[in-house]
């Protein structure tokens, strides 16, 4: 797995960013921040971001338009992404958001300990199968190195038969 993937804490806000930190450093894992969702953008982009803890609602690119433009792309597709709001429960959003493929909708404030475990599920699933898809990318190689016929060795070439028959009398 990789270790040095880390958890990215999305949030306009600096006291919600250090209040996350706290919440999630007990866990252990890789930590980062952005303050916007272009921010967010870019490290996701830059690779190592094994989950993303992003606000819905921000100033310029919103949470849901990071997760739009995330699922567009093959690389970042599959990152798990937990929303966080705080202006309680919208249908709305929570069909858009659901629909975006988010793996969880968590309303401000948060419960540390529920926060964690949904964390740590997601952070570890997502490693497990990272390294499971790069197991059958080797497993695949090796398979192919293996089963290509070798190039065949030239037989030397036989004279045409009718190379010794006499040209015939019409």
């Amino acid at each position: 797995m990789p270790s040095d993937a880390r958890i990215l804490i999305v949030d306009d806000h600096k006291d919600t960013l250090y209040a996350l930190e706290s919440a999630l450093a007990p866990l252990g894992y890789l930590l980062g921040r952005a303050t916007s969702g272009d921010e967010a953008l870019k490290q996701v982009l830059r690779g190592k971001v094994g989950l993303l803890l992003l606000d819905v609602r921000m100033p310029g690119v919103s949470g849901l338009d990071v997760v739009r433009y995330m699922r567009r792309l093959e690389q970042t597709q599959h990152i798990p992404v937990i929303l966080l709001t705080g202006f309680g429960p919208d249908h709305e959003l929570t069909a858009t958001a659901f629909g975006l493929g988010v793996a969880d909708l968590v309303m401000k404030p948060i419960d540390p300990w529920s926060l964690r475990t949904k964390v740590r599920y997601l952070f570890d699933a997502h490693q497990r199968h990272l390294a499971l898809e790069q197991e059958v990318r080797e497993l695949r190689a090796l398979v192919k190195d293996h089963t290509e016929p070798a190039a065949p060795t030239p037989r030397p070439a036989l004279p045409h038969p009718d190379a010794r028959v006499p040209p015939q009398r019409a």
